[in-house]
């Protein structure tokens, strides 16, 4: 279940673009606050995002995004805090686009193991599968781009938390119940 030292994969999203021109986003900043207040919200967010699939972008990913980068924790980002969210999603969207390698426009059970492998993940298939069904909204045995983003956040969130009671890197750690239900529930997820 551990991840390799030697990849991640926000060091492997962070390598695929630039941030676009501030005028560029800028523009589509305001576009994105429909009640002009300087920030973007949830709400605002969500309508503005699309998925690939004709379905609103899941609105836990858009919590998730959102809670990554409110820096004051105002429960919205403002125009530099979307700066860094455009070029994250972007990164992502790219990340995604390499994985999915039949161009469905979502993830299968496949290509989900390699795109772990990729990020340096040894997750057997059982657990893939569990993932697969965990993240698939629509019921149809893949999973869309912005199920994608939690799945790998969530993931990536929890190994955080897990190797911090792996002290020696093992992948595996003793610890009470309660410290799990704290571990557990003490995560931004």
């Amino acid at each position: 279940m551990m991840a390799n030292n030697n990849y991640n994969y926000q060091a492997h999203t962070a390598s695929l673009s630039n941030i676009p021109d501030r005028n560029f986003l800028w523009s589509v900043f305001q576009k994105v606050d429909r009640d002009g207040s300087g920030s973007i919200n949830a709400t605002e967010l969500q309508a503005a995002l699309s998925n690939g699939t004709w379905t609103p972008f899941n609105p836990e990913t858009v919590r998730l995004m959102i809670g990554m980068f409110d820096r004051d924790n105002s429960g919205s980002i403002d125009f530099n805090e979307f700066g860094a969210l455009w070029k994250y999603v972007t990164d992502w969207q790219a990340c995604f686009k390499s994985f999915d390698r039949d161009h469905s426009g979502s993830i299968d059970r496949q290509e989900l193991q390699t795109a772990l492998i990729g990020f340096g993940y040894r997750i057997n298939p059982t657990t893939v599968d569990m993932m697969v069904k965990k993240f698939d909204r629509l019921g149809v045995g893949t999973i869309a781009f912005d199920d994608f983003i939690q799945c790998c956040v969530v993931l990536h969130t929890l190994t955080s938390a897990f190797r911090q009671h792996d002290t020696d890197q093992d992948g595996i750690i003793t610890i009470h119940y309660e410290q799990f239900l704290q571990m557990v529930l003490g995560l931004k997820v």
